[in-house]
C-alpha cells in the first residue's frame, strides 16, 4: 500500500503512542516540525509524531495555483465552500497512516490526530469517522468543513476533542472556530477551548498547553 510521504520524529525510547498533526493551505509536513522540541511530556510518554505532506493540487481561491494542499477550496465565504470529495479522500490517506501506527504496534487508544488550518478540517473528519475509539482530537486555527456530510462512528463519540484558535485570526476567523464548537456540541461531543491573542498562527503559550493536553491524554 502507497502512504502519504510524512517527516517523522521517533521518540528516544520505543514508541508506545502516534501524534499525526496536519498542516495547512501551501505548507508541507515540515512546517509544525520544530514545535516538537519545544514541548516537554511525562517521562515514559514516549510519542511517535507524524507530520503528512499533503498532495500539491490548484486551489481554485489562490487562482488554480498548483500548492499543497489537502482540497480545494471553492471560494472564500464565510461558510468556505470546499471540495468535499477532495477533503474525504486525504482524510482515507489519514486512515491509512493510523492503521500503520496500530500495525507497528501503538493502540488506537493512543494516537491523537491533530490539524491546524485546512489540516484542521481533514482531522475533524478523520478523526470524527474512524472505527476505532482514539485518544484525541486538536483541532487549532480551523473549522468544521464536512459537518453536513460526515458519517460519524459510534466508537469516537466520547473523544477528547480540544479547539484552539486566535482572537485576531484574518484568514479562518475566529466565529469559524465558535461555529464548530457549536455544530459539535449540538451533536453531543464534549469540547474543551482556549483562545489566544494571536493571528493565524500559534504561540509559546499554545504549544505550552498543547503538550499538557497532549499528555493528559496519553497520562
Amino acid at each position: 500500500m502507497s502512504y502519504l510521504d510524512c517527516v517523522v520524529i521517533e521518540p528516544q525510547a520505543q514508541a508506545n503512542a502516534s501524534v499525526i498533526w496536519l498542516h495547512g493551505l501551501g505548507a508541507d509536513g515540515h512546517d509544525f516540525e520544530p514545535v516538537v522540541p519545544m514541548m516537554k511530556f511525562p517521562e515514559n510518554t514516549n510519542i511517535r509524531f507524524i507530520f503528512p505532506h499533503s498532495p500539491k493540487i490548484p486551489v481554485t481561491i489562490n487562482g488554480g495555483m498548483v500548492m499543497p494542499a489537502w482540497y480545494d477550496i471553492l471560494d472564500m465565504s464565510v461558510d468556505r465552500k470546499v471540495d468535499a470529495a477532495q477533503l474525504k479522500q486525504s482524510a482515507d490517506a489519514i486512515d491509512a497512516l493510523i492503521q500503520r501506527e496500530i500495525e507497528q504496534g501503538i493502540p488506537a487508544q493512543r494516537i491523537i490526530i491533530a490539524g491546524f488550518s485546512q489540516g484542521g478540517a481533514v482531522a475533524y473528519e478523520t478523526a470524527l469517522r474512524f472505527a476505532q475509539p482514539l485518544a484525541g482530537l486538536l483541532a487549532m486555527s480551523t473549522y468544521f468543513a464536512t459537518k453536513d456530510c460526515i458519517s460519524l462512528s459510534a466508537a469516537n463519540r466520547n473523544i477528547d476533542i480540544m479547539v484552539m484558535h486566535g482572537s485576531q485570526d484574518p484568514v479562518v476567523l475566529p466565529e469559524l472556530g465558535e461555529q464548530a464548537k457549536q455544530n459539535l456540541r449540538q451533536l453531543d461531543y464534549k469540547v474543551e477551548s482556549k483562545t489566544y491573542a494571536m493571528p493565524h498562527a500559534v504561540c509559546a503559550e499554545q504549544i505550552s498547553d498543547i503538550a499538557d493536553w497532549i499528555s493528559a491524554r496519553l497520562a
